[in-house]
């Protein structure tokens, strides 16, 4: 009997029909897990000893968040956003309340407060305490919008950290379910901000299933795999690369064992990490995204451009 194969447009719709398609935050574990993969990780890589402060920062991540109470727009502003084709949470319009800067505080005081840091350290957490809060605010915007606003790279993931804590707390608090795609199927349904990197799934119900990690909130999304996440393109314009092997692959997914490589696109020449589960049960997205910085280097001297950056690592963006 013969088979009819299925046009890739109806193999997206056949996989949102079948596959849960939104994997929010787990208040509990999402920032203690990524905490102890930075740990891990910082044994053997490169960067071992920035790890090793991220961290302690991503611990005090968890400590903030288990104190916040949930946040949640109301019924309407859902409603009026799934209307428009707008995430429900925007980070940029967050409001930044006392609640928000005793979260920069918590972090301030972790990092400050850890006797192995060197003097930098604590000069930068002073510089954080006495700036006025316009200063924090200000940060943040840039941080999220990537304007001219010039980004001090130093304080900047403490910053950006607070944010995530604020938006794991509202994005932890909706239903996947009930959570409306957008067009652009490379954003976040919850928060309209990009992935760090991308995973494919060990377990059930995910099991072989790829998602986009959220780098803002957290919030990770079903995409079909074999497809750039940037400009969308599929097939034979796809391909991966890891550190280990050093050499591009096809995108049948033979060869490599690599629990991280990096999705490579033809047509943009753009490319995202994307993690396998199944090659290591303890992959974290922004973790392991930061630890194989020597894939981004090989990368660039092979001509292709990251499509968003880390969260937790970031260049002044002065002239």
């Amino acid at each position: 009997m013969a088979q009819r194969i299925l046009e890739p447009g109806e193999i997206e719709t056949l996989a949102q029909r079948s596959i849960p398609r939104v994997r929010l935050p787990a208040r509990a574990t999402v920032f203690a897990r990524r905490a102890a993969r930075l740990r891990h990780l910082s044994a053997s890589a490169g960067i071992g000893d920035y790890l090793r402060f991220l961290a302690v920062l991503v611990d005090a991540q968890h400590t903030a968040l288990a104190g916040l109470p949930v946040s949640i727009p109301t019924p309407g502003h859902i409603q009026m956003s799934a209307e428009h084709g707008m995430p429900p949470i925007q980070p940029t319009a967050w409001p930044r309340t006392g609640a928000w800067f005793d979260t920069l505080e918590t972090l301030c005081g972790a990092l400050g407060a850890h006797p192995e840091f060197p003097a930098q350290v604590r000069e930068t957490i002073s510089r954080i305490r006495r700036a006025p809060r316009d200063w924090a605010q200000g940060q943040a915007d840039a941080l999220l919008q990537s304007g001219d606003e010039p980004i001090d790279p130093a304080t900047a993931p403490i910053v950006m950290a607070t944010v995530q804590v604020h938006g794991a707390a509202t994005a932890a608090s909706f239903i996947a379910d009930r959570v409306a795609a957008l067009d652009v199927p490379g954003l976040c349904p919850l928060c309209g901000s990009q992935p760090v990197a991308s995973m494919v799934y060990a377990q059930a119900p995910f099991q072989g299933y790829r998602y986009l990690h959220c780098a803002v909130c957290s919030t990770e999304w079903h995409m079909v795999r074999v497809q750039c996440t940037g400009c969308g393109a599929s097939g034979k314009s796809i391909a991966y690369q890891s550190a280990t092997i050093g050499a591009s692959e096809e995108n049948d997914g033979s060869a490599a064992e690599a629990a991280v490589r990096a999705e490579t696109c033809e047509e943009c020449h753009g490319y995202r990490k994307i993690l396998y589960q199944e090659k290591d049960p303890g992959v974290e997205p922004v973790a392991d995204d930061l630890a194989s910085v020597n894939l981004d280097l090989l990368l660039g001297q092979s001509g292709y451009h990251r499509l968003s950056g880390n969260p937790l690592l970031w260049q002044s963006n002065e002239s």
